[in-house]
């Protein structure tokens, strides 16, 4: 009815369920599209930036949710909302990705309707035997109702026993070997199974030994420094007593460093092993903010042995109330390493660029905790200005083996591996947005 204010009351109260009932998106027929009913809302008020961001929003929503029906008519939006803005790089990309999916769609579709017309051929051939069948059935019956010979009538029906018989063992021949096939096929297929996960898992166990391995690393080579220094006199020719002791102290602390990163490392492999064979570990009562702190503490200590001219600011927001939270301590700090991690390796390639640029930029990585409503859930997020992601690379972070780092510097299973912690360990749900240029935010939402 082109009343835009009172739709913008309404979209408001919805806009209010849908937060506090947490509402999943689906494509029934009937219900609100939450997120395309602002997008159009806002292009009533010719309000364009919002309006982009809640059709983006939309339509990265229903790919999320493998939404089928929902994700040609957003890509169609997009494209007519950028062609009406005079964006014809962007409207011609979402073209042909709405195209894309549609000759997709049509191949499923003619797929689908070939297997429909061989099962129709196939059933129709099967009718017509089956009418010839029973037209040989008629012409017998007749001829032997109307025979009056009982010989002839009992060969017949000897005939007929042992074509069935015949039938019936040439069936049961050709079962049994369609089982010995199926049976062998089964005993591939584990054994398939069996190596892919061995694969993995070697591959999960040498992406987590990674970092430990790297601390002890660099506290030894520090550490042998430390040792060069000690043998060095001074300026008179003798040694510097007072050094020695600052030498022997920091040597202490690094190999109380390298015996922790060891535990750290045999607690990894301990851990991993124990997820191979029963799935989950042991959950216990955690305070997630200090385990956030210390997570991001020890990323930026790595990173700061291994590039010693590196530098960031830290941020942390934690709430106060939430509590203990049961989880599965290990498994929860490892995904928060990963995810800090990841961030500190975007706000360093920003960094790089900002320096070869001649631009001022000033890293920063922020970790924050709340807890939405009392007894529902707890929220984790870890947000970082760095790079941030393009479309394409974030709707494949999660996926096992994808990575975005030079060859040698990472396997791909980091992010895939808290994915599976987050979601099928705790059952809980890891997110992420990211724009190109400004920066990425993961979110870690656990049921308490």
């Amino acid at each position: 009815m082109k009343q835009v204010e009172p739709a913008g009351r309404l979209l408001k109260r919805a806009q209010h369920l849908e937060d506090s009932l947490r509402l999943p998106m689906s494509d029934k027929p009937g219900e609100l599209e939450i997120d395309a009913a602002w997008a159009r809302y806002y292009t009533a008020r010719q309000d364009d930036a919002r309006a982009e961001t809640h059709w983006l929003l939309a339509y990265q929503k229903a790919t999320a949710a493998k939404l089928d029906r929902l994700r040609p008519k957003y890509l169609q939006q997009l494209a007519a909302f950028y062609d009406a803005q005079g964006r014809p790089t962007e409207a011609q990309r979402y073209s042909r990705i709405y195209m894309a999916l549609t000759a997709a769609f049509n191949a499923a579709q003619n797929s689908f309707h070939v297997a429909q017309y061989e099962s129709e051929r196939v059933e129709q051939a099967q009718n017509t035997q089956i009418n010839n069948l029973h037209q040989a059935q008629a012409v017998q019956a007749e001829r032997l109702r109307l025979g009056n010979w009982l010989l002839l009538g009992a060969l017949l029906a000897v005939v007929l026993v042992s074509g069935l018989g015949a039938l019936i063992y040439q069936q049961l021949r050709t079962k049994r070997r369609v089982l010995a096939q199926l049976r062998q096929t089964q005993s591939q297929l584990v054994q398939a199974e069996k190596m892919a996960f061995l694969g993995e898992l070697t591959a999960g166990i040498a992406h987590e030994l990674q970092n430990p391995l790297n601390f002890m690393k660099n506290f030894a080579e520090v550490s042998t420094d430390l040792v060069d220094d000690i043998n060095s006199e001074g300026a008179d020719g003798r040694p510097n007593s007072g050094l020695e002791g600052e030498i022997l102290v920091g040597l202490k602390q690094n190999l109380q460093q390298i015996s922790q990163h060891g535990q750290r490392a045999s607690a990894i492999i301990k851990g991993m092993l124990e997820h191979s064979r029963a799935g989950v570990g042991q959950r216990v009562p955690t305070d997630l903010n200090a385990l956030a702190g210390e997570s991001l503490t020890l990323a930026y200590q790595g990173f700061c042995a291994h590039d010693k001219s590196f530098s960031a600011q830290l941020e942390m927001d934690f709430d106060p109330k939430l509590g203990l939270v049961s989880v599965v301590t290990q498994d929860i700090g490892r995904v928060l390493l990963n995810i800090c991690t990841n961030a500190l390796h975007a706000v360093r390639e920003r960094q790089q660029q900002a320096a070869a640029a001649g631009a001022a930029y000033q890293p920063t990585v922020a970790v924050s905790t709340c807890c939405r409503l009392p007894g529902r859930e707890v929220e984790i997020r870890v947000r970082d200005n760095g790079a941030g992601m393009s479309e394409a690379v974030r709707a494949k972070i999660f996926e096992p083996f994808f990575t975005t780092k030079p060859a040698g510097e990472g396997t791909g299973l980091g992010l895939s591996l808290s994915y599976d912690i987050v979601t099928k360990g705790h059952g809980g749900t890891l997110t992420v947005e990211s724009r190109e240029g400004h920066g990425t935010e993961f979110l870690i939402a656990l049921p308490q």
